[in-house]
């Protein structure tokens, strides 16, 4: 089989990441205003394309990456507020609306998934908190032909996506630390935790700074005093879990840093559904976390959200994701590499599986002239068919 695709392989000629005096990273938990647009979205991607497949036999042209989450307004008090007006969820994207996919069924199947996802991950929003704004279009002729072709798929964009490996200690705690803060165990010890948690870490040499904003839940907060108690207790629970960790020479916590003792609510971040879109921030696709998770601002990024793109002919999520893994192998592979980047680049209408290119870049204590680079690649092209079905799986973890 002829290679339909350049393969250009070359030195990064920079300091390793991890290197680095400095090096930042961000994430945004599962109910950040952001987090639950790209998670949502996902998810609605996900549905439809099972819809498509079901009824015509084959996924139609459709994107769900288009969402803003529009703050409502609550009263927040202490031992429990209310909700005075909903959040408001705008969802304006395309889809392929035919006599077998009606434009009422693609709506239907919209509602009915984000419903369910604010039921399964957020424990205070019930439907009354939410209302749905769908503006969904019919997708152009025009895009709606690459899906009826007679080979195989072509891209529904042009773009250049880039992913890379290892991840750095400051990355990996950065995002363990959310995934603690909002795991069961935490949650069942800490009742007032919301799940709207931020966490930046600054790493300064071999010393980690994280600053968290973690939204409570005013239901579970009887006092000002009662407030300040429980955060000093979870910042002390949050040190003894990086203590174990052992990473770095010293890890220092702050958490809600606009809190101020004796303004009463005014002073304290509170909400009465435990994330800040109930009065405070709204949310957006692709303003939140990358395809590895994270924001990585020492490395480099696309310009492409992942949620929500058609799992079979976007690449601006299909490259994204596959970027990771081919560096993650090729890291995984091949020794004495301290980092690898991946890019992958190719126009509109190509087919998925013939980028234009792909490139190569790593650090190494060596020359890299390993064929074994070459072998993963082709790997990974030659199987597209496999990884568009695992990324409409569900298994994918986008955000």
């Amino acid at each position: 089989m002829t290679k339909e695709y350049q393969l250009f392989v070359e030195p990064s000629g920079s300091t390793p990441t991890f290197k680095k005096s400095f090096e930042i990273v961000e994430r945004k938990g599962i109910g950040h205003p952001d987090t639950i647009c790209d998670l949502m979205m996902e998810e609605v991607e996900i549905a439809l394309s099972r819809l498509y497949l079901e009824v015509t036999g084959s996924v139609q042209h459709h994107n769900m990456d288009k969402a803003l989450l529009v703050a409502g307004q609550s009263e927040n008090k202490f031992g429990g507020g209310k909700v005075t007006k909903p959040m408001r969820l705008v969802v304006g994207d395309r889809a392929t609306f035919d006599g077998t996919v009606s434009r009422r069924r693609i709506e239907e199947t919209v509602t009915s998934v984000c419903n369910s996802w604010f039921e399964n991950n957020m424990r205070y929003v019930r439907k009354n908190d939410v209302e749905y704004q769908l503006e969904i279009g019919q997708a152009s002729g025009e895009l709606r032909s690459i899906f009826s072709g007679p080979t195989w798929m072509g891209a529904n964009d042009t773009s250049a996506l880039v992913g890379y490996a290892p991840m750095t200690e400051t990355e990996n705690s950065v995002l363990q630390t959310e995934e603690f803060l909002n795991s069961g165990k935490f949650k069942s010890e800490f009742c007032e935790s919301g799940e709207d948690i931020k966490v930046m870490g600054f790493r300064n040499k071999d010393s980690l700074e994280l600053t968290i904003a973690m939204a409570f839940v005013d239901s579970w907060v009887p006092s000002e005093e009662r407030y300040f108690q429980r955060k000093s207790e979870m910042v002390q629970t949050l040190e003894e879990f990086h203590r174990n960790m052992g990473r770095f020479r010293d890890v220092r916590i702050t958490m809600n840093n606009l809190d101020r003792h004796g303004m009463g609510l005014e002073g304290l971040y509170l909400t009465v559904l435990g994330t800040s879109a109930d009065n405070s921030d709204s949310g957006q696709v692709g303003r939140g976390n990358r395809a590895n998770r994270l924001i990585s601002l020492s490395r480099p990024a696309g310009s492409e959200a992942i949620a929500g793109k058609n799992a079979v002919s976007h690449i601006g999520k299909i490259y994204n994701m596959m970027c990771f893994k081919i560096a993650a192998e090729i890291y995984r592979e091949i020794p004495d590499l301290e980092e690898v980047f991946v890019w992958m680049y190719n126009s509109i209408g190509r087919r998925i599986d013939h980028p234009k290119a792909v490139v190569i870049q790593s650090s190494s204590k060596s020359p890299v002239r390993d064929p074994t680079i070459e072998e993963i690649v082709a790997e990974n092209i030659s199987g597209m068919d496999e990884f568009c079905k695992y990324l409409m799986s569900g298994k994918a973890l986008v955000a």
